[in-house]
């Protein structure tokens, strides 16, 4: 998980992943087009992203397409957030019946 926290605190990772959930499955000059980013740096955050296994790669013939692996923010969302809403959720359900108990 700690590898996942490292590879989202980069703003041109999260770019990357913003492009790919667009668009999946693109090739490395696709994901460098309109970028200002250099080639190299690209290939660089990709591959912290593949060590996070926040992107898989598939070869296609000569190209490597590059796919989005939602899992692991999935799962950052099941451990770290989801647990926080559970209380706001209650909270507004109770608050909820409250306002309805009080309009009856």
């Amino acid at each position: 998980m700690d590898d996942v926290f490292k590879a989202l605190a980069d703003a041109s990772r999260r770019a990357l992943l913003d492009r790919l959930h667009a668009r999946n499955g693109q090739t490395l000059t696709d994901l460098c087009d309109g970028l200002a980013m250099t080639r190299q740096a690209v290939t660089k955050h990709l591959a912290i992203l593949e060590a996070a296994n926040l992107v898989a790669t598939v070869r296609h013939g000569r190209e490597k397409l590059h796919y989005l692996n939602p899992v692991p923010i999935h799962q950052i969302g099941e451990r770290w957030i989801r647990k926080f809403e559970r209380g706001r959720l209650a909270a507004l359900g109770e608050l909820k019946r409250k306002l309805e108990e009080r309009d009856e």
